[in-house]
């Protein structure tokens, strides 16, 4: 099996399934005492430790369950008034898009969504969208870091300067983000920022985290209801009632693994294994590669769409006779596969799933 999926969910590390079944059985013990006394305290030294990695104050720092947990956090903390406005993108992760429409029919907010070509012709171009798209009523902007899609880099740091000199506060949907390509929160200078761990940070399935710009902790209301004691507690936005502790333990065992790489040597290695399939199928005539081949725009996703083949019929044959993993993605301004490789990758697995597509878009 080639699983050329790891957008959904990534395998870990030995080491970090070793961890993650040492506390597991430790746990077991007796609960009470070795899961609340003992392992959930250890909680603190992982949030220093993604802190670090993360690049911000641990006490803007909570430990969740993945993304949409985080990012929800955000989505609902925040107080908006009926005919208030929301911008993002009508390609931004469909649970997302979701929560504010959900929003919408409860309390009368306004979802605006803006389109952008994959790929788009510039950093520029996806900035001046959002700038256009700005007015009096926008009061909260929902962004991708790097969206699930195309995986697509957004210009965020600029999004957030035009968004504060509004006073518009900025979330950040950092799900593919993190351990995927170099950067720091603090260099962003956004308001929140969610992420999954068990994606590109091979941490164990059900971890994630949320940065809140400690700013403005207090004006968030957590998802799941927290004492006035908590107001300005970054902790506050982790109450989800009993939970183990061996999953977000065994998050510092995929910190190590990730940092032995060396972040900038793990993008660049992605960027390789994406683009030694991309640059063969583009010469395909029945081929259309959709991702940016800007490295400043793209990482290890890519996305590939076909001329005149039925991409889920590809994807069904890809899986059915060659056991390769792809995601099939539909929108309605495009269709296709998204492809994600990982380090584990081989470079012989990139050239057989290359080799796959050739062959069958020619029988198509």
């Amino acid at each position: 099996m080639l699983n050329l999926n790891n957008g959904h969910v990534s395998p870990s590390p030995r080491t970090v399934q070793d961890a993650m079944r040492r506390y597991l059985e430790y746990s077991d013990m007796g609960p009470y005492h070795t899961m609340i006394n003992v392992l959930e305290r250890q909680v603190e030294s992982v949030r220093r430790q993604l802190a670090a990695a993360a690049g911000c104050d641990p006490e803007e720092m909570a430990i969740t369950r993945n993304s949409s947990e985080s990012l929800e956090n955000a989505q609902y903390g925040i107080d908006l008034k009926p005919g208030d406005e929301v911008l993002t993108t009508n390609q931004d992760y469909p649970r997302m898009l979701t929560t504010f429409r959900q929003r919408e029919r409860r309390e009368g907010i306004v979802l605006k969504t803006i389109s952008f070509p994959v790929p788009p012709p510039s950093m520029d171009d996806l900035y001046q969208r959002f700038e256009r798209a700005v007015t009096p009523k926008t009061k909260l902007i929902l962004v991708c870091h790097i969206t699930n899609r195309t995986g697509q880099i957004f210009p965020i740091k600029r999004i957030c300067a035009m968004a504060h000199a509004r006073n518009i506060p900025v979330i950040v949907d950092g799900a593919h983000a993190f351990s995927h390509f170099p950067f720091q929160i603090s260099d962003l200078d956004c308001d929140y920022y969610g992420v999954s761990l068990h994606k590109w940070t091979y941490a164990p399935v059900g971890t994630g985290f949320l940065y809140v710009r400690k700013s403005r902790i207090a004006s968030t209301w957590p998802l799941m209801a927290a004492d006035s004691r908590q107001d300005t507690d970054i902790r506050k936005f982790e109450e989800v009632g009993t939970h183990p502790a061996a999953n977000h333990n065994a998050i510092s065992e995929a910190l190590i693994f990730n940092e032995n790489i060396g972040i900038d040597r793990k993008a660049a290695r992605l960027r390789y294994l994406r683009d030694r399939w991309a640059l063969r199928l583009a010469q395909n005539p029945k081929c259309k590669v959709l991702h940016s081949a800007d490295p400043a725009q793209s990482c290890g996703i890519g996305f590939l769409a076909f001329n005149g083949v039925d991409p889920g019929a590809i994807r069904e044959t890809l899986l059915s006779k060659y056991a390769i993993y792809t995601a099939f993605v539909p929108h309605e301004e495009y269709t296709g596969l998204r492809v994600t490789p990982n380090v584990y990758t081989t470079v012989r697995e990139i050239d057989s799933f290359a080799e796959a597509v050739e062959r069958e878009v020619k029988k198509s």
